[in-house]
């Protein structure tokens, strides 16, 4: 069946709510390549958005998850728990950036994780408000959405939201907003919105995902660590889209002095298998009552197998200097590649993205689509982000062969030069 069939039955059988980026119909992956149903093979710098750190369908996932289809798919944690989930929960505990004792509780996705925290931070602090940050994402759910800092597509049509959420504003030198002004923004709305004393929670991405991969600069986390300590405010890394060796180390958190009280990750986490976490100072992961943390299918096995294979594969093919190898690499073509329109190239590790503007100086959507839209037609799949709409992102598999890697980026510098 051509993919103009299967494309007319998608657009019969699902909702317009459900955005696509691609026309083709995938059958086939391994690693950092996918196959559509005519045999075409496409590098996949998307990696179902940060989900394939370590690639498709990797042999050690593959094998995990095999295993625990032999013993059982499903018992429900809080009916019957199994070992393996704490075994997972014990090694996250180890890993996390978060001093002194650590707990971990699973979930499916990631936007369930960031309900789970801060259901956990209301629970420990007593108290109701909630602060993020303008170009955040944090998911679609009711709460989520409320806690995203970016309207369309996200938000159009979906209040009221959750309340009492606020947002500031994030730094971001590129479109002069300075750490300055963004703790500014914080005390506005202490003292206009809500007392700090009613805040549970600040929640942050250390790098911003689909908010541009904007980094958090270091003395604004410091600084929002002293915040939150003189208010008694507990501070959220939302590590979703950055954990799991994106960025160089395992976590974007790694990289600062000060550590936030919860972390959420999801994502890469399983190697394409829903599972996320909320890990945070024991003492308050330990504040909801017994029940109040779970759900049907959080922390499923078959995703806690393919978690458990995940942390092995990181640690025994060195994906951290990996990921710092191909994006040194990937900057260096960025960098060479003579584009007039290219603003900015950010990012730690392989956490990397391209900023454009047009002639004019602004943030060009149309030209980031442009070039993601040649790119697909030649065989490479990137993802556009941003507030503006303006900016690639680059997902790739940190397993990519070499080889392929050297063949995308030689691509990719093609297209650039054309703008």
């Amino acid at each position: 069946m051509s993919n103009s069939d299967v494309h007319r039955r998608r657009l019969q059988a699902t909702p317009r709510g459900v955005g696509v980026m691609c026309d083709f119909y995938a059958v086939k992956a391994e690693n950092a390549t996918v196959w559509d149903q005519h045999g075409r093979e496409y590098t996949d710098f998307a990696a179902g958005i940060a989900v394939l750190n370590t690639g498709h369908r990797h042999p050690k996932v593959m094998a995990a998850v095999q295993q625990q289809l032999e013993c059982f798919t499903h018992t429900a944690f809080q009916i019957i728990p199994y070992e393996n989930y704490i075994h997972l929960a014990e090694r996250l505990n180890a890993l996390v950036p978060i001093s002194g004792p650590v707990k971990t509780t699973f979930f499916s996705t990631g936007a369930e994780a960031v309900e789970n925290a801060v259901k956990i931070a209301r629970s420990a602090t007593g108290r109701p408000g909630i602060i993020a940050f303008t170009g955040a994402f944090h998911g679609r759910t009711n709460m989520t959405m409320s806690l995203t800092g970016k309207v369309v597509p996200y938000k159009t049509g979906f209040g009221p939201f959750a309340s009492p959420v606020f947002h500031a504003r994030y730094p971001n030198a590129l479109h002069k907003v300075s750490v300055s002004d963004a703790l500014d923004s914080l005390e506005a709305i202490f003292r206009s919105d809500i007392s700090p004393q009613q805040v549970a929670a600040i929640i942050f991405e250390p790098v911003q995902g689909e908010g541009g991969f904007y980094g958090a600069p270091p003395e604004f986390v410091v600084a929002l660590r002293e915040l939150c300590d003189r208010h008694g405010i507990l501070l959220i890394a939302d590590e979703i889209q950055s954990g799991f060796a994106r960025t160089g180390k395992l976590f974007a958190s790694n990289y600062y002095v000060v550590q936030p009280d919860i972390i959420t990750m999801a994502k890469s986490l399983a190697g394409g298998f829903p599972l996320s976490a909320v890990s945070g100072r024991a003492e308050v992961m330990d504040a909801p009552e017994p029940g109040g943390l779970g759900g049907t299918y959080a922390g499923s096995p078959p995703a806690i197998a393919a978690a458990l294979a995940v942390l092995d594969i990181i640690e025994e093919e060195a994906l951290c200097s990996r990921a710092n190898q191909l994006g040194s690499r990937l900057k260096q073509t960025l960098q060479r590649a003579d584009c007039k329109a290219l603003a900015e190239i950010r990012g730690y590790g392989s956490m990397m993205a391209a900023e454009f503007n047009d002639a004019a100086g602004k943030p060009s959507a149309e030209i980031a689509k442009a070039i993601q839209q040649q790119a697909l037609e030649k065989g490479l799949i990137l993802l556009t982000c941003g507030v503006y709409g303006n900016v690639i992102r680059f997902l790739y598999p940190l397993t990519i062969p070499d080889a392929q890697f050297e063949d995308a980026l030689a691509l990719l510098a093609g297209i650039l030069r054309e703008h």
